[in-house]
């Protein structure tokens, strides 16, 4: 009896996800000023959530200690699965961290990668605060009225990967996501691809 009744549509995926393309994303990282400390301290983050698909939090838990420089990778403990991960660690995201290391970050004992630059000094930044840094640049580069949180970022790496030819099995892993089903939502469709591999439509040309 069960089998004769229809399966009830699920809904929840039908939207396609906001992504930046590569003209809003070129447009977001060139709004720091990376000649400012603090500029240079977002611009860092900013390459993290879009690199690496990093979370708020995952950026705040980072430690100086995370970074293997000679290796290039880069160690993350505070994922959502408590799992301790090493990624590795892009050449644009590791520049954008060794400058601000070099010429930005203030003095403080602190292990932690990112601090504050304002009172209280040397503390790490919040959550919010690095949502607010972003939203900022979001602002300055005309895009404010279109995207307001860092989640865009991160499914814009799960994308750009995606369009890079890597599979979803490994950027659930580099997402750090247990379920592919939750991969899936950020790179469901990509539309050029499908663009470039379309039939024609039957009769569309005389």
């Amino acid at each position: 009896m069960s089998n004769a009744l229809p399966k009830i549509a699920d809904w929840r995926h039908t939207a396609l996800p906001k992504v930046l393309s590569d003209k809003e994303l070129s447009a977001f990282l060139a709004a720091f000023d990376c000649t400012d400390p603090m500029g240079q301290r977002d611009y860092a983050i900013a390459r993290c959530l879009v690199d690496l698909g990093l979370r708020g939090q995952e950026v705040t838990d980072l430690t100086l200690e995370s970074i293997d420089w000679h290796r290039a990778v880069l160690t993350i403990n505070g994922t959502k699965s408590k799992r301790v991960q090493k990624l590795p660690l892009p050449e644009f995201t590791g520049e954008a961290i060794a400058q601000y290391l070099r010429h930005g970050r203030p003095q403080t004992n602190n292990r932690l990668l990112f601090v504050r630059h304002r009172a209280p000094f040397g503390i790490s930044l919040s959550v919010s605060a690095i949502r607010n840094s972003m939203n900022r640049a979001f602002v300055r580069c005309g895009l404010r009225d279109r995207y307001c949180n860092t989640h865009v970022l991160r499914r814009t790496a799960a994308t750009r990967l995606q369009q890079a030819g890597t599979s979803v099995k490994a950027i659930a892993d580099i997402l750090r996501h247990q379920s592919l089903d939750t991969v899936r939502v950020y790179v469901r469709v990509d539309l050029d691809t499908l663009r470039a591999v379309a039939l024609p439509w039957p009769g569309g040309q005389s």
